[in-house]
């Protein structure tokens, strides 16, 4: 579950052809998540995302999990949401 973006600053300094010392800063976006399998916490920086998965529609995993585990197991969901009968009287949202 994608939570939401922060911001750090970092400052450097660095010295010039004369020899004075100058700092600047720059900033790096990071993007919080909560693990859909194990529902920890986990921080991503943005820069190294895809844009695309910048929200909930799609499922986010921590690097403790594993990820193509994770995938089977929903995949088995869904296709037994998809194998009910139309006349079928259970609902899927609990499945």
């Amino acid at each position: 579950m994608f939570i939401g973006e922060f911001k750090e600053k970092s400052t450097y300094t660095r010295s010039s052809k004369t020899g004075k010392e100058h700092t600047y800063e720059r900033y790096k976006t990071y993007c919080s998540f909560r693990c859909d399998s194990c529902n920890i916490e986990f921080i991503r920086e943005r820069g190294k995302m895809d844009p695309n998965r910048l929200n909930n529609n799609v499922f986010h995993v921590c690097t403790n999990c594993d990820a193509k585990k994770f995938a089977q197991r929903k995949g088995v969901e869904r296709r037994q949401i998809w194998d009910l009968p139309a006349s079928s009287d259970l609902d899927i949202s609990k499945l």
